[in-house]
């Protein structure tokens, strides 16, 4: 997929901002940071981006609407507080971007709409031709939907997936704290912010440092660093600072170093990689031999049946499949050509005759062209 600045067109910016910014505060109510936001976006499409918006707010608008003193914990409630307040969310939008000339497009997606090939290009078409029409699309998590099994289970996810089917130059996450920190700021004093991270390797090293989110959010650092890596693996540049403040967000679009700064991979996966990579929801593992290890990494190769050493799970044939070494490290991710069934019948007959069932199965167990690895020897951690 080109990027916009190789079609001619303006950059494509996402932008996600969180529910402990969007309940706002008694100085700075929920609808005074929505249209600081929209003032800002306002002006950053007349320079000439292309953005996309992606929000919390729906359960915590609900909540308050409804005078519920924390979120519910049943998905049932939830998902009433999301119908709730989503409907407000988006009216706060509206208005606020109605005023400077905008117009905005709810799109609410679940997990499943981009772990389906044929529904992620059809919601990567959706959000290409408003972003042709000059519509700033508003992305949710669809809450009052969603199931637990099709849940992104944070919109910091969501956002990266979302840069990643749009092209996005830049993911801009918006927050409560002004930067990543090498600790937890507030348990630990020797914790320092930092500015800049320069690879997939040291996001790895720091995400160890990750707390997770407050009462009203669901992500917290965790969630930010993951959506950082799927981000940048892409070759998306990723941005992350405190959205309280509202002109950060100004200083961000005019380059300002705030924040921290996560730089693209220099080796990105290309569209259909990164769909393996991160928007499949795997349904079983196959474990294979070391033999098997090898090929994968240093040969290329796809993975054939005489490598696989065991089998979790319960999935049918072209489900997504985790592809784990003999010590249980995820080395990729694939599209598996038989059911677990059928492997498990395979693996459990006669011991003797084990080896030659498996390498009657001539045909790849899962095609290199449809495995993607999350492990590679030169980058030392997946």
């Amino acid at each position: 997929m080109a990027t916009a600045s190789e079609s001619g067109r303006g950059a494509i910016r996402v932008i996600k901002v969180g529910t402990s910014l969007l309940r706002g505060c008694s100085d700075r109510p929920t609808a005074a940071v929505i249209a600081d936001l929209a003032a800002s976006l306002n002006r950053q499409q007349r320079r000439g981006d292309r953005l996309v918006l992606v929000t919390s707010g729906a359960v915590g608008l609900g909540c308050e609407t409804l005078a519920l003193p924390k979120r519910p914990v049943e998905l049932a409630a939830l998902q009433a507080a999301a119908a709730v307040g989503q409907g407000r969310l988006m009216a706060l939008y509206q208005d606020a971007f109605a005023v400077r000339g905008l117009a905005v497009a709810q799109v609410l997606l679940t997990r499943g709409d981009l772990a389906s090939r044929r529904r992620y290009r059809r919601a990567c078409r959706t959000l290409e031709q408003l972003l042709d029409w000059g519509v700033v699309p508003v992305v949710n998590e669809n809450d009052t939907l969603a199931t637990d099994e099709l849940r992104f289970g944070d919109n910091d996810t969501l956002s990266a997936l979302v840069a990643v089917a749009v092209a996005a130059e830049e993911l801009i996450l918006l927050t409560d704290v002004d930067s990543l920190y090498s600790g937890d700021p507030r348990t630990d004093d020797t914790a320092q912010a930092i500015a800049e991270v320069r690879d997939l390797a040291e996001l790895e090293r720091l995400s160890s440092a990750a707390s997770g989110g407050g009462p009203w959010g669901t992500g917290g650092m965790t969630t930010k660093l993951t959506a950082a890596r799927i981000a940048t693996s892409s070759g998306i540049r990723v941005r992350l600072a405190d959205g309280r403040d509202p002109a950060v967000l100004e200083a961000l679009f005019q380059g300002a170093r705030v924040g921290t700064l996560f730089q693209p991979s220099a080796s990105p996966l290309p569209d259909r990689k990164g769909w393996l990579a991160h928007a499949l929801l795997p349904q079983g593992a196959l474990q294979i031999d070391p033999g098997a290890e090898q090929a994968l990494l240093h040969r290329g190769a796809s993975l054939l049946a005489v490598g696989l050493e065991a089998v979790a799970g319960q999935f049918g044939a072209g489900a997504a499949v985790r592809i784990l070494g003999r010590d249980g490290r995820e080395l990729g991710r694939g599209l598996s050509a038989l059911g677990s069934a059928e492997l498990q019948q395979i693996l459990t007959g006669d011991p003797a005759g084990r080896r030659q069932r498996l390498a009657a199965f001539s045909a790849p167990l899962v095609h290199r062209d449809q495995l993607v690895l999350l492990h590679h020897p030169a980058a030392g951690t997946p």
